[in-house]
C-alpha cells in the first residue's frame, strides 16, 4: 500500500493547515467533484466535513469505527483517471489510525461486503504540498471494497484451516471462540468471577510457544482475555481443553508484548480447581 498508511505525512501536512501562505483548496477542490460526480453521472452524498461519497453496495457485515483494522480492495485515481495506487484483487489490511481522514471518514459509511466510491478534497488527504508523487491540492478518487472489519474473518478461515488441517473437531460459540475437551473433568464449571487454579500452554498457529506455566498458577478470570476466560467457563474441575481464541477476544489489532496483532491464540489448559 503505497500512500494510505503514512498517518505521519498527514500530520505534518495538517500543521500546515493555520499558515497563511498556504492555499485553501476547499472551494476548487469542491467544484471539481462537483464536476466529476455530473460527468459520471454518480449518486454522491456529501458529510458535513466536505467528503463525497458514493454507496453501490450498503454491505451487511459490521461497519468499522477510527479505532479498527480493515481489510479493503481499493483503486486510488484522480479525477482525470489516472491511478496513483491500487491493491491486488485480494486486497490489503490496515489500521484506519494510520490513513488518511478521508478514508477513516469514508469507510464507515459502509459495513462488510460493501462497496462504493469515496471522493476525498484535499483537505482530508494530503493538503495543499506536493506528497511523493501526489500534488498539493488533488482531489483522490478511491473505488472501495470492504471485504471484512477487525481480524473476524481472517482469523476464521485461519482457525478452520488448522483445524482441517490437524484433523481437529471443534465446539464454536456465537462469540467465535472454538475449543475441544480433552477430558471432561467431574467437578463444577468455573463463571468469569471465579479465581482459579490452572496449568497451560499458549501457542500460535505455527505452533511456537509464547507463554506456559511452569507449575501451578491461579488466575482471576475477570483479568484474563475474552477468550480465556469464556472457554474455562465451558471446562469441569479437573478437566482439560484446548481454546482456538481470534485476535478480538485476544490482543486485538495491535497485540501485546511479543504477540503480534491480529493473531489467533491457542491454549492448551487443564483446570485444576476452582477457589
Amino acid at each position: 500500500m503505497k500512500y494510505l498508511p503514512i498517518l505521519f505525512a498527514f500530520l505534518i501536512l495538517s500543521s500546515c493547515s493555520n499558515d497563511d501562505s498556504v492555499k485553501d483548496f476547499r472551494e476548487e477542490n469542491d467544484q471539481e467533484i462537483q464536476a466529476f460526480i455530473e460527468s459520471n453521472n454518480l449518486n454522491a452524498q456529501k458529510s458535513s466535513t466536505g467528503l463525497y461519497y458514493v454507496i453501490d453496495n450498503p454491505g451487511t457485515g459490521e461497519s468499522p469505527i477510527p479505532t479498527d483494522r480493515v481489510k479493503v480492495v481499493y483503486k486510488g485515481y484522480y479525477t482525470n483517471g489516472d491511478v496513483f495506487d491500487e491493491s491486488d484483487a485480494e486486497g490489503l489490511s490496515f489500521n484506519l489510525q494510520n490513513v488518511i481522514i478521508g478514508w477513516v471518514e469514508g469507510i464507515s459509511y459502509f459495513k462488510e461486503g460493501g462497496s462504493g466510491k469515496l471522493l476525498i478534497p484535499s483537505h482530508l488527504a494530503y493538503g495543499s504540498n506536493d506528497y511523493r508523487d501526489i500534488p498539493g491540492g488533488s482531489v483522490l478518487i478511491f473505488d472501495i471494497e470492504l471485504i471484512y472489519v477487525n481480524y473476524k474473518t481472517e482469523n476464521e478461515e485461519q482457525i478452520q484451516a488448522y483445524i482441517t488441517e490437524n484433523n481437529i473437531t471443534t465446539q464454536k460459540t456465537e462469540t467465535g471462540l472454538h475449543y475441544v475437551i480433552h477430558t471432561e473433568g467431574t467437578g463444577n464449571k468455573p463463571t468469569t468471577a471465579d479465581n482459579v487454579t490452572v496449568t497451560y500452554t499458549g501457542y500460535f498457529l505455527n505452533e511456537a510457544i509464547f507463554d506456559e506455566s511452569a507449575e501451578e498458577v491461579n488466575f482471576n478470570l475477570n483479568a484474563l482475555i475474552a477468550g480465556f476466560s469464556e472457554g474455562m467457563t465451558h471446562l469441569n474441575e479437573e478437566g482439560s481443553a484446548t481454546f482456538y481464541i481470534p485476535a478480538h477476544l485476544a490482543y486485538g489489532n495491535n497485540g501485546t508484548s511479543g504477540i503480534p496483532g491480529g493473531a489467533v491464540v491457542i491454549f492448551d489448559v487443564e483446570l485444576i480447581k476452582i477457589n
